[in-house]
């Protein structure tokens, strides 16, 4: 029995001492990392070797995908005595072993240039037969906060609610908003509410005193920024003042517009008259008579006198001369400007008239006026 009891403490002591002294990764710092965007970060990885650990030494670092149907990705390799390091095209260049020969026990890795894509699960692998071990560390890179922008909403008058606002464009959530006022008595007003989460805060029935210089700064787990704001709290404008200017004006407005149609119509109404009276004006002038129907009338009122010597002395009453015209036309206007003047007929004696078969005929002698004498 006692025989039997040393041999299997033993083997016991053996197995105890083969594992104790294996391949072993020793880092024991925290597995979760938070870094800024743009830092530089190591992931640790060191490692103990025993004698029983005689395989080729292999370190493998791999980006473990957060899908369980995609492929592991790996980012750096130490093999055969040499390191490979382009395994990975989203980070090429930046992304170096810590030690210049990892076989002296530092598999650690430097990321530098951190994006917020770099995030994920890192899995550091080192392997020298028999003794095979793994460490993983979780890396979120954060992007810090943005300079925030500090504005206010509306207007900023005693006895009304003023809503001052601070909004950051980028950053990584949790993102936390904090303001402050940095003059007089540094205590932001008692009526004040703030929401850390929007960035927002509203001054209910806001007095002269609210007014002064704010501070605004906005953070996360990797950085913060900050913004100020001056506030200027002023007295409540006379409502029924602008409301009783702005109707004065509308009514000044209209009735300028009134004078103006006005204005309009009458210059419009007195150029309509004005051109009916030119129309009426026109239409009472005779139109002017022609130069040939003046010569006929000359020529028929001529005619109407030669007749006379042949009318005998009892029918004479019975003949009354119209006068057609006035007077009669100038020579020079109603001669036709293509015909020269036509000569009187010359006058021929008593006894070639009666050689030509005359027959004489006494005239009556008139007066002026027309009367027989």
């Amino acid at each position: 029995m006692d025989f039997m009891v040393f041999r299997c403490c033993t083997l016991l002591g053996i197995l105890l001492a083969a594992v104790t002294h294996g391949l072993e990764i020793t880092s024991s710092g925290s597995t979760t990392i938070e870094k800024a965007s743009g830092e530089s970060v190591k992931l640790d990885c060191q490692f103990t070797l025993a004698n029983e650990d005689s395989g080729p030494l292999d370190i493998e670092w791999s980006l473990l995908a957060s899908d369980s149907q995609k492929e592991d990705k790996v980012i750096i390799l130490f093999s055969g005595d040499r390191a490979y390091e382009d395994y990975y095209e989203a980070l090429k260049g930046r992304v170096h072993f810590n030690s210049a020969d990892p076989k002296e026990g530092d598999a650690s890795i430097n990321l530098t240039g951190l994006r917020s894509a770099d995030s994920g699960t890192y899995q550091c692998k080192v392997k020298k037969a028999p003794g095979i071990r793994s460490r993983k560390l979780r890396l979120t890179v954060m992007v810090r906060p943005s300079k925030p922008r500090c504005y206010t909403e509306g207007p900023s008058h005693e006895g009304k609610d003023v809503s001052m606002k601070c909004v950051s464009a980028e950053g990584t959530s949790p993102m936390k908003y904090t303001w402050e006022k940095t003059t007089d008595s540094k205590l932001l007003p008692a009526s004040a509410v703030l929401d850390s989460l929007t960035g927002s805060m509203n001054v209910k029935n806001a007095s002269a005193s609210a007014s002064g210089t704010y501070r605004c700064t906005a953070s996360n787990r990797v950085g913060s920024e900050e913004c100020f704001l001056t506030l200027r709290v002023t007295p409540s404008p006379n409502t029924a003042g602008i409301i009783a200017g702005a109707v004065i004006g509308v009514l000044l407005a209209l009735i300028l517009i009134g004078l103006i149609l006005f204005c309009c119509c009458r210059a419009r109404n007195k150029k309509k008259y004005e051109k009916e009276m030119s129309y009426e004006i026109r239409e009472d002038v005779p139109p002017p008579k022609s130069r040939v129907s003046t010569a006929r009338s000359f020529t028929s009122v001529a005619s109407q006198r030669s007749s006379l010597g042949s009318m005998s002395p009892s029918n004479l009453h019975e003949y009354i001369p119209k006068q057609q015209y006035d007077k009669i036309p100038s020579e020079e206007y109603d001669r036709p400007p293509s015909h020269a003047p036509v000569p009187p007929p010359a006058r021929m004696a008593g006894p070639n008239l009666s050689r030509m078969g005359a027959i004489p005929v006494m005239v009556p002698a008139q007066n002026r006026d027309g009367s027989i004498v």
